[in-house]
Parts: structure tokens; C-alpha cells; sequence
């Protein structure tokens, strides 16, 4: 018994040692904004590559003698695993990464090595290889795993944001750039990791790519160089630029025909051009952009590096996969709180009185699952504030009473419509809780002191009254309306003068309504806009209708008409709005939906496309639309409280004879791409 037990804590050291020394999961960037995650199981079912195909090689063709990849299924890359892809920044680098799972390495590495620029070598590691495929791009990969990595890396400085903002440090810190000098990531996007003994062949290596770097710059700038020179004769000998690319520096051009001697070639006056001062900038730029792409590189080694010591699994937080369906095709993360409260925008909120309100309105976080079905596409959003309070007066809102009379504004000949039953009552404390939560605001106790006072003096029932929260939105129809503009010429001596036009225009028929329990205050309101001396040049009024007319003809809305009845306030562009006919099958069951969420919406893509088809002119925009309006679906959304996020689906019918929603949107793109072509190669009369 006592053998057992010796053998048994021999196991179990054995086993927790294993676990202290086994490859660790990745951890994410601890300023990652953006997570997404790509359902490769199910959308590679989805995808037609025989249709595919085609089409990426013409888009990437580029005007190419030769297609630099043939076949885009066989990349090497597996593609029906799942995909990984998130962006971070912090005070100096923006970076987006993409971790992929191969199939086959050496098709793999036939693919970058038919993207990546000539001349660059692949660099090995201990236990992957790289390359750079631009300045700011670099792609890693082993035998079964492969990382894209795009960075951008600028050196922070402190300005007036700064200086502005309270709490702001006395001077910036590049934690980027001090990690390169020390060979260690301090900031949060990398591990420490302990310094590496120096291996002259590795630096060897990194100065021949240096070598290849600045000889590839040096091809880009001289080819600027004779673009510029040629620029500089024109001017010499015309004293203008050609008319088709005027100021024009970075495009090929043909001189006119004129009986001139020939332009001499660029190289034969090169001296001219050997300003010194154009030289010594000349080489500063080279240096700092050679000085760049070394920590572009370096930075991306690091990632590189952390990954393939990895075991190749992520260390996600459980709040961004919070919201994820397994059944999605596409799912993403977003944090609107550290995008908005973050660099760039977060010090310039510091710069305002209330900007700390406005961070807190944005201080949450959003997913999306993304469902490429049969017949439709499905987006479904779940938002939620990161702080539970405020959060909690957001899902109250949306406790609203529902309002049948409104729904029956929907008819058959509605484009679409957009419906709210909310509860007004609760904007208070959604401001509130807002006030409250800003953080250390300048006037936070004053904020909040006004507020309990507002609460106290108004009476909340009372004001929720007068709009209670129910409201509809009902676009009828467009209808054709000849409207005045005016342009202007000017003659030989530079004299404005106006010319009067016309033109045809696409205007709303709509009604705008929403429900009210003090039907005197609105009636109120109507009769002083009518009875006021100045107001009443443009609103009057006849019986229970009251109306607004422009002084000219050139808005698009001529007129507006207001009036009360049975608890429904109505804005309408018709006398004849409140009048609804022809409500079948299709119209009842759009009123049906608009009472059954607290918020929600269809449209008519089809019919809104109809209505607008004298906006487009030409022959090429008239086959573009007619090409769309074909294949166009109807779109519908709604919104509601569940548990503790407020959820958005939107859904788009698709049309047509496509195998999927997802390949319903290529063929879309790829009639729309070949029509563009198609108009680009139509010879000029």
C-alpha cells in the first residue's frame, strides 16, 4: 500500500511538472479592439470555386502578362478550419493578425513566394520562416500553422491633447520603441522574454535584407525621380501641365502634337537635378523609412516568435466570445469603449467640458454573428455597456407599452417602415446613469446634483405623457418633382452670373407619427406656430389640419402637414396621409411585426430602387441599376432587451438562382465588376 502511494505522488509530481514546463496558449494583446473568428467548417461548403476562381483572377490580374496564382482553393491554406483574426493599438502600433491552419506547407510556401516582392529571401527561424511582402506586411508559417501580421508603427509625441487633458504624463513613453532597444517587449501586446546571446549570423542576415530593402526603395525613387524630370521639362517648354493630368507628378502622359524639337530624355540632364539639399532629404527619408521597416520586422519576430512557442491555441477572454453562436458562419467582437476612450480620440474628448459623458455613452462593447443561409443572410448584434447600471437603464428603455393604431398607417404601397414602442419614461435614468458613471468629470457633482433637481422639480409621468415612447415612421412612396437650382458662370472678366435650372428629383411621400397622452399640449403648440407673426407667413391652418409651406420651390419637400387625433400626433407630406387603403396579406403581416418588438423595421429594397430610377441618368447607371433592382431582396430588422445585452437582428432576403446568400453576393459583385469592365471598354465617339 505504502508502494502505491510513493508511486502515485511520483505521478503526480511527474504530471504537474509536465504541466509547469508544457508550451503555454497565446495569450491576446491585452489592447486588442477588434476579435473575429471565421466558421472555415461551414462557409467552405459554402463557397462555388469554379465560380470563385474566375473571378479573383481578373480582380488581381492588374493588367499582369501572367496571373501570379491560378487557383485560389489550393493555397496551402486549410479552409475548413477556423480562422482567427484581431487588431490591437496602443500609444504607437496598430497591428492586425490573422492565424491561419495548413494543409499543405509547400503549396503554401509556392503561394507567398509567387505574392511576395523579387529578389527577397525567405528568413528561417529555429522553428518557422518569414517574409515580408511589403513594407508593413509580413507572413510566418511552420508545417501546419501560418500568421499574417500587418503593423504600423508611429513614434507618439505629446501634443495639445496632452497638455490639455489632467491627467495626462508629463512626458510620452515609446514602450514600443524601448522594447526594440532592449531586445524585450514591455507594453501589453508582448511576453518578456529574457535577452538573447548575440548571433552574428542573424545580424549578418538582417543586413543583407536591409541591403535588399533600401535597393528596392532605391528602384521606387528613381523612377519617381525621371516621372518628376519629365514634369520639370514639360513645364520648361509649355509652362503648364498637360491638360488631361493637370499637376499630375506620378503618371505616365503623351505631349501633344505640336512641331517641336524632341524632348531631351530625363538622364541627360541628371546634373541639373543634383541639388544637395534635395540629396541630404533624399537620404533622411531613405534612413527613416530603412528605420521603420526594421521595427515593423522586429515587432512582428516578437509576435512571431510568442505564437510559435506557443502550443498554437489563443488565450481568449470569455467576455468577447461571450455572444458567440456556434452556428455562425462569421462572428466578431468589437470594444467601442477602448476604441473611443484610447488614443487618438480619447485625448481629444479631453479637450471638452462634457467629453467624459460621451466616453461613457461609448464605454461598451459589441458581437456579431454573421449567418450566410439559403435564402437570406442573418447579422445578428448583441451590444451591451460595460457598466451594469447603465446597461440596466438601456434594457429598461426598451420595456415599452405596445400601440396598435400606429401599425395601421403600414399599406400596400409602403416602402418600408421603421417602428419604436419604447418607454419614454426611463430616458431620465438611462441620463442619469450616464451622469453618474462619466468618471472624473470637471462638473461631475454639479451633472449630477442638476439631475436629481430635474427629477425632483419635473414630474417624469407627466413629460412621458406627452410622448410616451411609441412612434412610427411609414415611407409611402417617391415621387418625381421638378425643383429650381441655381448655377453660376462667370465670363471673360471673371462677372458671377446666375442661371436659373430645373431638374427632376426623387422626393419622400411619408408619415411620421407617434403616440401622446395630452393631445392640448401638441394642439398647443400647432396653433402658435399658426397664429405667431412670424411663424404664420409659412404655417396656417383649416379645421383640425394645420400645414407648412416653403416661400420657393427648390426643397424637396414643398409642404407639410401637421394635425392631432385619437392620440396620435401626425407629420405627414399628404392631406390625404391619415386615409389608409389596399392593406392585404403582406401589409398585415408588416403590421403585425411593428408591434411586436420594441423596435423594428422593413424595407422594400426593390421599390425603393423603382422610385429613385430617374436619379440615374446614363446608359451605364441605368444597366446598373437595372441590373440590381433585379436581384435585390427585402431587408428586415428588430430589436429587443434579452438578458443582459440589447440584441439587433437584421436579415436580407436574397433573390435569384444562387446556391447560398453568400454566393448570391458574388454573383452580385461579379455582374456589377463586369459591367464596370464592359462600360470601361466601350470605345469613345
Amino acid at each position: 500500500m505504502k508502494s502505491i502511494l510513493q508511486k502515485t505522488q511520483v505521478t503526480l509530481l511527474l504530471f504537474f511538472i509536465s504541466l509547469v514546463f508544457a508550451q503555454q496558449r497565446m495569450k491576446m494583446p491585452a489592447d486588442v479592439l477588434f476579435y473575429m473568428e471565421i466558421n472555415g467548417k461551414q462557409l467552405d461548403k459554402k463557397i462555388n470555386w469554379e465560380k470563385f476562381n474566375p473571378f479573383l483572377q481578373e480582380v488581381t490580374k492588374k493588367n499582369k502578362e501572367k496571373l501570379s496564382w491560378t487557383d485560389y482553393s489550393k493555397t496551402g491554406i486549410k479552409y475548413d478550419a477556423t480562422q482567427y483574426h484581431y487588431a490591437s493599438f496602443n500609444d504607437s502600433v496598430k497591428a492586425y493578425t490573422a492565424h491561419f491552419i495548413l494543409d499543405n506547407k509547400e503549396k503554401f510556401q509556392e503561394f507567398i513566394n509567387s505574392i511576395k516582392k523579387k529578389g527577397l529571401e525567405n528568413s528561417r527561424k529555429n522553428n518557422y520562416s518569414y517574409v515580408s511582402l511589403d513594407d508593413d506586411i509580413f507572413v510566418a508559417w511552420n508545417g501546419s500553422r501560418a500568421v499574417l501580421k500587418m503593423i504600423t508603427y508611429e513614434k507618439p509625441y505629446k501634443d495639445k491633447w496632452d497638455e490639455i487633458a489632467a491627467d495626462s504624463a508629463a512626458t510620452v513613453i515609446d514602450s514600443v520603441a524601448a522594447a526594440v532597444a532592449d531586445s524585450v517587449a514591455v507594453d501589453g501586446d508582448y511576453v518578456e522574454e529574457p535577452e538573447k546571446p548575440f548571433d552574428y549570423k542573424e545580424e549578418i542576415q538582417y543586413l543583407k535584407d536591409d541591403i535588399k530593402y533600401l535597393k528596392e526603395s532605391i528602384k521606387d525613387n528613381n523612377a519617381e525621380i525621371q516621372r518628376i524630370q519629365k514634369d520639370i521639362k514639360y513645364l520648361e517648354k509649355y509652362h503648364k501641365y498637360p491638360e488631361e493630368q493637370k499637376g499630375s507628378t506620378d503618371k505616365e502622359y503623351e505631349e501633344p502634337i505640336v512641331e517641336t524639337d524632341p524632348m531631351p530624355a530625363p538622364e541627360e540632364d541628371m546634373e541639373d537635378l543634383q541639388i544637395p539639399e534635395y540629396d541630404d532629404f533624399k537620404k533622411e527619408m531613405d534612413s527613416l523609412k530603412a528605420e521603420k521597416f526594421k521595427m515593423h520586422r522586429k515587432l512582428a519576430e516578437e509576435s512571431f516568435d510568442q505564437y510559435f512557442n506557443s502550443n498554437f491555441e489563443l488565450d481568449i477572454p470569455a467576455e468577447m466570445t461571450a455572444s458567440r453562436d456556434a452556428a455562425a458562419d462569421v462572428f466578431v467582437y468589437t470594444d467601442y469603449g477602448s476604441l473611443v476612450n484610447n488614443g487618438i480620440y480619447g485625448r481629444m474628448m479631453k479637450m471638452y467640458e462634457f467629453g467624459s459623458l460621451l466616453n461613457s455613452a461609448y464605454n461598451s462593447n459589441s458581437s456579431y454573428n454573421l449567418y450566410f443561409d439559403k435564402a437570406q443572410v442573418r447579422l445578428v448584434n448583441s451590444y451591451q455597456h460595460k457598466n451594469a447600471e447603465v446597461q440596466k437603464s438601456y434594457a429598461e428603455i426598451y420595456n415599452g407599452r405596445k400601440n396598435k393604431k400606429l401599425a395601421r398607417l403600414i399599406n400596400d404601397k409602403s416602402i418600408g417602415y421603421y417602428a419604436i414602442n419604447l418607454d419614454g419614461s426611463k430616458y431620465f435614468d438611462m441620463m442619469y446613469a450616464l451622469m453618474k458613471n462619466a468618471g472624473n468629470s470637471k462638473y461631475q457633482k454639479e451633472t449630477e446634483l442638476i439631475m436629481e433637481t430635474v427629477k425632483i422639480v419635473l414630474d417624469e409621468e407627466a413629460i412621458s405623457k406627452i410622448a410616451p415612447g411609441n412612434g412610427i415612421f411609414v415611407l409611402n412612396e417617391l415621387k418625381p418633382k421638378t425643383v429650381e437650382y441655381t448655377e453660376y458662370d462667370y465670363d471673360d472678366d471673371y462677372n458671377e452670373k446666375e442661371i436659373k435650372k430645373t431638374k427632376e428629383v426623387a422626393v419622400p411621400d411619408f408619415t411620421f407619427a407617434f403616440a401622446t397622452e395630452n393631445e392640448g399640449y401638441w394642439n398647443r403648440i400647432f396653433n402658435l406656430l399658426a397664429t405667431n407673426k412670424t411663424t404664420s407667413k409659412n404655417f396656417s391652418k383649416k379645421g383640425n389640419m394645420y400645414s407648412f409651406k416653403e416661400d420657393h420651390n427648390s426643397g424637396y419637400i414643398g409642404k407639410l402637414f401637421f394635425t392631432v387625433n385619437d392620440g396620435i400626433v401626425y407629420v405627414m407630406t399628404s392631406e390625404n396621409g391619415l386615409h389608409v387603403e389596399n392593406q392585404k396579406q403582406i401589409s398585415k403581416e408588416w403590421m403585425k411585426d411593428s408591434t411586436k418588438y420594441p423596435a423594428s423595421g422593413r424595407f422594400n429594397v426593390q421599390k425603393l430602387l423603382a422610385g429613385l430610377e430617374q436619379e440615374f441618368k446614363s446608359g451605364s447607371e441605368r444597366k446598373m441599376l437595372d441590373m440590381v433592382r433585379k436581384n435585390v431582396g427585402d431587408i428586415y430588422f428588430k430589436s429587443e432587451a434579452k438578458g443582459n445585452t440589447i440584441q439587433t437582428e437584421i436579415d436580407y432576403s436574397i433573390k435569384g438562382s444562387s446556391e447560398n446568400s453568400l454566393m448570391y453576393f458574388f454573383n452580385l459583385f461579379d455582374e456589377m465588376y463586369k459591367l464596370h469592365e464592359a462600360d470601361k471598354k466601350q470605345p469613345v465617339l
